[in-house]
């Protein structure tokens, strides 16, 4: 999975999670990706909402917005996408 932080329509940070240990169920693998992508990118762990995991249900894409973080963020959206599976 990556992980992208954009600012101002421009790319600022990006990083890849590798999760195949496929004993786990898919859920469990993308939640493990995209702690370890916020660990990578000094970040806490946004919160999804509904919207998040409907669009990542249909994609495999979302976006993760201030609304999302429980603390202030310096950018304005952390995109994550399952690259392959």
């Amino acid at each position: 999975m990556s992980g992208t932080i954009y600012k101002d329509g421009r790319i600022v940070r990006d990083c890849v999670s590798r999760q195949e240990d496929y004993s786990m169920s898919r859920t469990d693998r993308v939640l493990t990706a995209l702690k370890e992508i916020c660990e990578y990118m000094d970040l806490a762990v946004p919160i999804w909402l509904s919207t998040n995991i409907r669009e990542f249900q249909r994609k495999s894409v979302t976006v993760f917005r201030e609304d999302c973080f429980m603390e202030p963020i310096s950018f304005d959206y952390l995109r994550i996408e399952v690259i392959e599976e």
